[in-house]
């Protein structure tokens, strides 16, 4: 197989798995050290390499689920407080191995628009998202809870221009992937010629 097809089935087979999906078994460190690696080679304008990664793996993994879900109960209107929403932060990590909060460190060239590292960023977690794909890692790319709020920024210790990317829910299941729905992509292109 000539190596276009190779990365073609890599990105065709790539799903999301939900942490509710995953089966408890534990990634070995040395493999989501692998898979930082690769996220070290997502282009870069000016070779800022905006990405930066905080691993929670063992013990750490469930009290960080606690806190999301307290920060998102502390900072949430009583009127639009979901209890269920909380309840599944809070038992995120129940099944998972490890979790990554991904953020972009925003650096002080102000030739490089904050978007530019944003989007180098989003490109590390896409390579991270195709190795765990080769590695039978199921991974969840999540947004959700207080993931874009000022005080998860604060809870992680993240500068002001610092911007969260999301959460990398990563473990293992067992769960039968169906096939991705896309629609074509020839709804999405326009042709000049």
């Amino acid at each position: 197989m000539v190596k276009f097809e190779i990365l073609q089935q890599i990105i065709i087979n790539r799903h999301s798995t939900k942490p509710a999906a995953m089966n408890g078994k534990k990634i070995d460190d040395a493999i989501i050290q692998q898979l930082l690696e690769l996220a070290n080679y997502a282009p870069t304008h000016g070779l800022t390499e905006p990405w930066r990664f905080i691993v929670y793996s063992g013990d750490a993994v469930k009290e960080f689920c606690y806190n999301h879900a307290e920060i998102y109960k502390r900072d949430t209107p009583a009127e639009k407080f979901n209890s269920g929403k909380y309840e599944k932060q809070k038992h995120n990590g129940d099944h998972v191995s490890h979790i990554i909060a991904v953020y972009m460190k925003r650096g002080t060239s102000p030739n490089i628009p904050a978007l530019e590292e944003i989007c180098a960023t989003a490109a590390s977690v896409e390579n991270i998202l195709l190795g765990a794909e080769t590695l039978g890692v199921a991974v969840l790319w999540s947004t959700s809870g207080a993931v874009h709020d000022d005080a998860m920024k604060e809870f992680l210790g993240l500068n002001k221009d610092d911007i969260m990317i999301g959460l990398l829910y990563m473990g293992y299941t067992d769960e039968v992937i169906k096939e991705s729905k896309r629609t074509p992509v020839e709804d999405k292109i326009t042709w000049k010629k």
